[in-house]
């Protein structure tokens, strides 16, 4: 898993000076020059209205997941276990799954300090420890999810592989038959709850506990996931006593980063290290394929960099409107770059496995990578000035 990084660069005084009864007072909105009144607005609009509803989607999603692999495990034990309660269990995934993948632009902050991008998200799956590790689970030996592999086989992808499978010839993903042990279940439900708790903590870290539903804070206490952390405050609140945020222009420069990480990762690593790699880890080296998410993954990866660009509302305030604002050309080229690589990438015909080294992957690659980063590279220099 390639981990996102936090970017901190240095940063030029953006308040205008201002009499002050106390160098720890909070900055007033009078005291904020034109430039960081635009990013104070684009900021504000990304953590309510991007940044919490998206975590707040996947939260409640994998608690219905959690739920329905319950159910699986309740429904068996009586003998009453359907392909159709699989089937509902795999959907609740893919609901999960596109919100963490619609929040990849973000993995700064929380999901980086936390670990729980590797946490839940490490790729890929090591299929032959997956299969080596439920053969002994269903021999009885003892197991836990602190010691079973690591990160590596827990998850999304350990949920997505005991939930869906691939027919004979790898074209089709089907939902796994009924033949489950019951400790092969005990496994499931385990790791659907320890994947809920981190998707539950993302959204508390960014909202603050005291404003998640009423599930949550004891979802939370039971795992021992309460951070006291308010991330999205900090952000809206740059400049405050509290915030690690000097300015916006700093807020400003972490959105636009986690926009270029993820462009990066999807071009040069989720489609440029199967499609250029020689080595057979290189050509397996494939995100969600067995429920054969792979290319909505990656759509939705630069979809999440279109909504913190630009804002998930329309007429929500956006980074975008302060590059527009000083380099029109530089706004223009974003907007461009993400709509050609959504549409190269979603040209890739499922299986992703067998289409990785084909031309069309080769395009989505440069079309995120190389194009998209660009021209995320010149609006963060039209923001930074520099």
């Amino acid at each position: 898993m390639n981990y996102s990084k936090l970017l901190f660069l240095p940063l030029a005084a953006l308040f205008i000076s201002a009499c002050s009864d106390s160098p720890d007072e909070p900055t007033k909105e009078n005291e904020l020059s034109a430039k960081e009144l635009t990013l104070k607005a684009a900021t504000e609009a990304y953590v309510d209205n991007t940044v919490l509803p998206t975590y707040s989607a996947m939260a409640d999603a994998s608690i219905a997941l959690r739920d329905l692999c319950r159910t699986m495990q309740e429904k068996h034990s009586n003998g009453t276990l359907t392909e159709a309660d699989i089937k509902a269990a795999g959907e609740a995934w893919k609901q999960a799954r596109k919100n963490w993948e619609l929040s990849e632009a973000f993995l700064f902050g929380p999901a980086a300090n936390h670990n729980i991008d590797p946490h839940i998200d490490s790729w890929p799956l090591d299929k032959a420890a997956m299969d080596n590790l439920l053969t002994q689970i269903r021999n009885g030996n003892k197991w836990n999810l602190d010691n079973n592999g690591g990160y590596g086989l827990i998850g999304f992808h350990s949920v997505e592989y005991m939930l869906f499978q691939l027919d004979g010839d790898e074209n089709t993903s089907l939902t796994h038959s009924t033949g489950y042990t019951p400790e092969e279940l005990e496994y499931l439900v385990a790791v659907a709850e320890d994947l809920c708790e981190q998707c539950v903590c993302l959204e508390a870290c960014w909202a603050g506990t005291d404003n998640v539903s009423a599930l949550q804070p004891e979802i939370l206490e039971d795992a021992a996931l309460d951070y006291a952390e308010e991330y999205g405050w900090e952000m809206k609140n740059a400049g405050s006593p509290g915030s690690r945020f000097k300015t916006y222009q700093e807020a400003a420069e972490e959105i636009i980063q986690g926009c270029i990480d993820i462009a990066d990762e999807v071009g040069n690593t989720k489609i440029g290290r199967p499609h250029t790699g020689s080595s057979t880890e290189d050509k397996n080296y494939i995100e969600s394929p067995y429920s054969l998410n792979s290319i909505e993954d990656f759509a939705d990866n630069i979809r999440s960099v279109r909504n913190a660009y630009f804002g998930s509302k329309s007429g929500d305030a956006s980074v975008s409107d302060y590059v527009k604002s000083v380099s029109p050309d530089a706004d223009t080229a974003v907007r461009v770059a993400i709509d050609d690589a959504i549409a190269a990438i979603e040209r890739i015909p499922e299986p992703f496995a067998k289409n990785a080294t084909g031309a069309l992957s080769e395009a989505a690659m440069k079309a995120a990578g190389d194009t998209l980063v660009s021209a995320l590279e010149k609006a963060m220099t039209a923001v930074t000035g520099r």
